[in-house]
């Protein structure tokens, strides 16, 4: 892929991005934060290319049409596999197709994908190039800074330039090593020291290719700060445990207005959405469960949060509702 084939509305949206986390970030996550940013990149969980190839697709790929912009990632190192997941994720109307080379789980490093493949870069770029070649929309690829022993300084660059000659023009680059041994994945996003002045650094080495910062990033202060020195930055946990503090007003990021002026009017706006996915035979808890910290750091939050952990795996929207008139009693 050439840059004059990148989508300048993905680019633009690629300033800011969630993070793509297992068992968090699937559809009902990605509508919920959707709802509070209009203009942020959002990310799929991780799917195995072998899944889609072999799997039912529809349950894996389906998302809802008010998600875009939307990235799919992938994992996995088996050429073909990827080529043919990436041939039909592109028919499935996803804006991007990411490359995990990033998650240190042992699941993901018996299959040979995730960030044990930051020690076979050849393999990536032989990966990627065929992806690209096949794809309408851009490929891109997450990455560490390094695994293991590997010296971040030397690796990181080389593995840049290694994707650079492949083909690929936009990367997330994770601030942190990851050890495959002896730490947890828990540990592994916890653990490694961020090492944020090393990614910045290649930003300046590397002027054309679009890099966004991952790892550790709390607020929309430490977010525009980053952005002094990176094309974008993509957070995980925090957009997941804190969604308003980080989505609430990232619109403005952009040069637009948020869409809504604090987390009551979210939960307001939610609620539709919530009892049409009722109505479908759907369960509560099933949006709920992304929403627990949407009131984090304000009165009324812990009630919320124990109003909807108690009740949704049984109840409907009078549970919701209830939560929602006790937040507001407390803060009052």
């Amino acid at each position: 892929m050439t840059p004059a084939q990148q989508d300048p509305k993905i680019l633009t949206a690629a300033r800011l991005s969630v993070a793509p986390m297992m068992d968090w970030t699937e559809s009902n996550c990605r509508v919920f934060h959707r709802m509070m940013s209009r203009r942020a990149l959002l990310y799929t969980e991780m799917v195995t290319a072998a899944a889609i190839v072999h799997g039912e697709r529809g349950r894996l790929l389906d998302y809802d049409a008010g998600e875009h912009p939307l990235a799919l990632q992938l994992g996995g190192s088996e050429r073909g596999q990827l080529v043919e997941a990436t041939r039909v994720a592109s028919d499935w109307g996803y804006d991007e197709i990411n490359l995990n080379v990033g998650c240190p789980s042992d699941r993901v490093q018996s299959g040979c994908f995730g960030a044990v493949l930051m020690t076979r870069p050849e393999l990536v770029a032989e990966c990627v190039a065929a992806m690209i070649a096949v794809s309408p929309v851009e490929v891109t690829v997450k990455c560490r800074i390094g695994v293991d022993d590997q010296i971040p300084e030397e690796v990181l660059p080389a593995f840049i330039a290694t994707m650079r000659d492949a083909g690929i023009r936009r990367m997330t680059i994770h601030a942190r090593k990851a050890w495959l041994q002896g730490l947890s994945p828990k540990e592994n996003r916890e653990v490694p020291p961020l090492d944020y002045p090393l990614v910045h650094r290649m930003k300046t080495e590397f002027p054309d290719i679009h890099l966004s910062i991952n790892g550790g990033i709390q607020s929309l202060p430490e977010i525009e700060a980053h952005l002094r020195a990176m094309d974008g930055v993509m957070v995980g946990r925090a957009a997941y445990h804190q969604p308003w503090d980080v989505l609430g007003e990232a619109d403005r990021l952009y040069g637009d207005e948020p869409p809504f002026a604090g987390p009551g009017e979210v939960a307001d706006a939610m609620r539709p959405v919530i009892e049409a996915h009722l109505a479908e035979g759907g369960r509560l808890h099933q949006f709920t469960r992304h929403m627990l910290g949407l009131f984090h750091g304000r009165p009324g939050a812990r009630q919320w949060r124990r109003v909807l952990s108690e009740g949704a795996s049984q109840g409907g929207i009078e549970v919701y509702d209830a939560a929602l008139a006790q937040t507001r009693q407390l803060a009052a």
